[in-house]
């Protein structure tokens, strides 16, 4: 186990210990608050380009298996086998298990990051590096170990040289490559096409718990595309970079929203009906990632603890209703901790989406019920279809 070094891109330096593969690897240093859950995070195509710092001391002590990751099968990782691509960039951890002690468990993780070059460090203080990066917001960032630890200078100058996350336009290359079908479980009840910006395979998944089939598209789909399916409804996955980029998206959701089809959207597919309706977006300070954040639902006042992961956010407020090109909308969900967005919806109910994450595999499912709400929607768009 060799030297390792997380360098930030204001200078700060944590020096370590090498955990996973052994080299260079480049990123926007963001921390996750969730104590489980870490296959799942660090198999989100979310975390593209992110070298991610968990705040739990202990990591790896249930292992790797081959049923938990969140990128098989999907978002360009068809030929990642069984146990999922690895979509962050880097990780860093306090202090990993000895040993795994779970019975679901294929092997170790710090062995299965090797398998996939992924840089990781531990034994630095990550409880010093967290604060820093919410006193001072995510920062550029490299982890370097082995044959690529240099002197401070050199290591920094590659750390500042590398792109910002603002202005990164990733979709694109997170989204599946040619598209796929999940097929519902029992009687099929309605099609949808999900436009793949980074989606989760617990997604659809969870839509055809619900009857139904999903039709999971490439970031680069066409309305015609998506006509020639014959969905009953469409949605908006989750994904990485700067959703001020994603202009092609956006313009898909206007054309979608003119088809009077229903639209539900998750994290990255939130940004982006916002913006179809005419908000902004800006970069957060340091975002929220976790599985333990508030948010509140303005129309019915109930309180869900939610999963997050996301470092941009849609301006606006709690209770702001505005006007649109496809009817009145609102600003629906708002965090209890900071007054971010976390969800928008069209007054009609024909189009809404959330910031957090509803599906989130390893937990909370407080806001699992979404998914029943876009059923509803679906099936009162259906009846309206047959008077």
């Amino acid at each position: 186990m060799s030297e390792a070094a997380l360098v930030l891109e204001d200078g700060n330096v944590y020096r370590g210990r090498s955990f996973g593969a052994e080299g260079q690897t480049l990123g926007e240093a963001v921390f996750s608050t969730g104590m489980t859950g870490y296959q799942e995070t660090l198999t989100d195509p979310s975390y593209h380009r992110q070298i991610v710092l968990s705040t739990a001391p202990q990591i790896g002590n249930t292992g790797w298996n081959n049923e938990d990751s969140e990128s098989y099968g999907s978002n360009g990782a068809e030929d990642a086998g069984p146990a999922g691509k690895i979509w962050v960039a880097g990780y860093v951890i306090r202090e990993s298990t000895r040993a795994t002690s779970n019975w679901r468990s294929t092997g170790s993780l710090e062995d299965e990051l090797v398998r996939q070059g992924i840089v990781g460090i531990q034994g630095i203080d990550t409880r010093a590096a967290v604060r820093h990066l919410r006193n001072f917001g995510a920062m550029r960032a490299g982890v370097f170990s082995g044959d690529a630890l240099a002197d401070l200078d050199t290591m920094l100058d590659r750390v500042r040289n590398q792109p910002s996350m603002l202005g990164a336009n990733l979709a694109d290359e997170v989204s599946t490559r040619t598209g796929y079908t999940i097929e519902p479980e029992g009687e099929p009840r309605f099609t949808i096409v999900a436009v793949d910006l980074g989606i989760k395979t617990n997604t659809p998944r969870m839509f055809a718990q619900r009857g139904l089939r999903v039709h999971v598209v490439p970031s680069t789909v066409t309305l015609e595309d998506i006509l020639e399916l014959e969905p009953d409804g469409v949605f908006l996955s989750n994904g990485p970079g700067d959703p001020a980029t994603a202009n092609n998206a956006v313009q898909l959701t206007k054309s979608i929203l003119g088809q009077r089809l229903p639209l539900f959207g998750i994290c990255f597919g939130n940004q982006i009906l916002g913006r179809a309706l005419g908000l902004s977006t800006y970069k957060m300070k340091f975002g929220h990632r976790g599985i333990n954040i508030p948010v509140i639902d303005h129309s019915t006042g109930k309180v869900s603890i939610t999963a997050q992961n996301h470092g941009f956010a849609l301006e606006g407020e709690a209770g702001y209703e505005f006007d649109t090109p496809f009817g009145r909308a609102t600003i629906s969900h708002t965090c209890a901790n900071d007054g971010t967005v976390e969800g928008v919806r069209l007054l009609d109910g024909s189009a809404f989406s959330v910031q957090y994450h509803p599906e989130a595999a390893a937990g909370p499912h407080d806001a699992a019920y979404l998914f029943d709400q876009f059923i509803t929607q679906l099936d009162a768009t259906a009846k309206k279809g047959t008077v």
